[in-house]
This record gives C-alpha cells, sequence and structure tokens, in this order.
C-alpha cells in the first residue's frame, strides 16, 4: 500500500471522525446547511457533515445574569444606585441564534435599559417597600421584548437600592417625625377617652350624695397613705357651705 493510499485513507477517517458532534442533554445543535438553516439537533451523537453544514451549539440552561449598578433618578428626584439579579433561559434554539447576534449581551442591555425605565417612574418609598411588584413589573417587558429571540425570563430580583448619604439622614428624620406623630395621636386620644370615662362618672356619682361622701372619703385616704400630712374629713354639707356661703344657706330655707 503506497504512501498516497494511506494519506487518502487518513483523510477520509479524519473527515468521518469530525463529521460526528456530540451534543449534552442540556445543548441544542443548530444546524446550517450552505448557509441556510436546517434543523435543529438534540442531545447525543449527531452527524454534521464538514463544509456543507455548519452547527452552533446553544446552553438551554437557566443563565444567572448579575445587572450593573445603574443610576436611577426616582419621581420624587431622589438618586440611587440600583442593581439586580435576571434569570432566564434560552427556550427557541433557532431564533435565539438566527434573530440576535448575541442574545446574551442583548438581554443584558435591555435589562439595564428597563430597570432605569421603570424605576424611574415610582417614588423611593416604593422602591423600598414594593420590591415584589417592581420585581414582577420589569420581569413582565424584559420577557416582552426578548420573547422574539427565543428567550424565556423565568424572575428579576432587585439586589440593592443605594442611597446617599444625606437622603438617608433626611429619610432617618422624617421616620422620627412621624413616629412623634403618632404617638401624641395616641397620647390624645388616650386623654379623650379618659376624659369621657371621668364625665360619666360624674354624671353617674352626682345624683347620689351617699355614693359622692365615699368618692371623698376614698380620695382623702389615698391623699393620707401617699404623704405625711394629717387629713380631716369634713361633712360633704360643710364644704358645700364653705363654698356657696351662708346666703345661698338662709335663701333655701
Amino acid at each position: 500500500m503506497g504512501i498516497p493510499i494511506l494519506v487518502a485513507v487518513a483523510i477520509v477517517l479524519a473527515v468521518i471522525v469530525a463529521s460526528f458532534r456530540v451534543f449534552r442533554e442540556y445543548e441544542r445543535g443548530v444546524v446550517f446547511l450552505l448557509g441556510r438553516f436546517w434543523k435543529v439537533k438534540g442531545p447525543g451523537l449527531r452527524l454534521v457533515i464538514p463544509v456543507l453544514q455548519q452547527a452552533v451549539k446553544v446552553d438551554l440552561r437557566l443563565v444567572t445574569m448579575d445587572v450593573p449598578s445603574q443610576d436611577v433618578i426616582s419621581r420624587d428626584n431622589v438618586s440611587v444606585k440600583v442593581n439586580a439579579v435576571l434569570y432566564f433561559r434560552v427556550v427557541d434554539p433557532e431564533r435565539a441564534v438566527i434573530y440576535v447576534e448575541d442574545f446574551f449581551s442583548a438581554t443584558s442591555q435591555i435589562a439595564q435599559t428597563t430597570l432605569r425605565s421603570v424605576l424611574g417612574q415610582h417614588e423611593l418609598d416604593e422602591m423600598l417597600a414594593e420590591r415584589d411588584k417592581l420585581n414582577a413589573d420589569i420581569q413582565d417587558i424584559i420577557d416582552q421584548q426578548t420573547d422574539a429571540w427565543g428567550i424565556k425570563v423565568a424572575n428579576v430580583e432587585i439586589k440593592h437600592v443605594d442611597i446617599d448619604e444625606s437622603m438617608v439622614r433626611a429619610i432617618a428624620r422624617q421616620a422620627e417625625a412621624e413616629r412623634n406623630r403618632r404617638a401624641k395621636i395616641i397620647n390624645a386620644d388616650g386623654e379623650f377617652q379618659a376624659a369621657a370615662q371621668l364625665v360619666a362618672a360624674a354624671e353617674r356619682i352626682s345624683p347620689q350624695p351617699a355614693a359622692l361622701q365615699l368618692r371623698y372619703l376614698q380620695t382623702l385616704s389615698d391623699i393620707s397613705a401617699q404623704s405625711q400630712t394629717t387629713v380631716i374629713p369634713l361633712p360633704v354639707d360643710t364644704l358645700r357651705s364653705l363654698i356657696h356661703g351662708p346666703a345661698q344657706d338662709a335663701s333655701k330655707e
């Protein structure tokens, strides 16, 4: 067997070996025949004819993308820095290869612009308190825009909302003022209820002289227990005479 024959056999074997491609379970091969899309091949050992066919591997696993920190001006004119994390995967390998040059980079750019656009429509308090709603809004918008590329956005999570130090102090002062306001309202409401109860008690006791006398004696007892002063109780009629004077008592007679 001559050298030319050995060379030919080696070339044929090399072509045969190169014609087989192995795709893992989570990979798909987008095959082009003479530059035109032909088919998507699944996992396993697949035949791809060199020169005539080209195959592009596409990973179908869930991708975790860190969205870089974005400068956002909220609706109430507060400047903050916000970053997020995006979870997505390829559901249509054909469109992911044909319709966009680099679906990973394109998805990252859309995520950044959408993050700024959505958060800029909300106030700072909403960014801090309504993250679940904002996450859902951002996810829906990105998912709609990437659907044409065969991309499915599984989830979006806002990671950090960084606020300027001066704004942090202003928020703390605002929170303290709100707490003081609530405390004053609670105290005023308590005083109002106590006054109402005192009025009701006075209306109930005043028609009963005996009850009024007992309340008077109880008050004197409480005063004596809390001080060194000796208290001598006087009849209520005597106190009434001292308050209204003898002239009024005489007129009653």
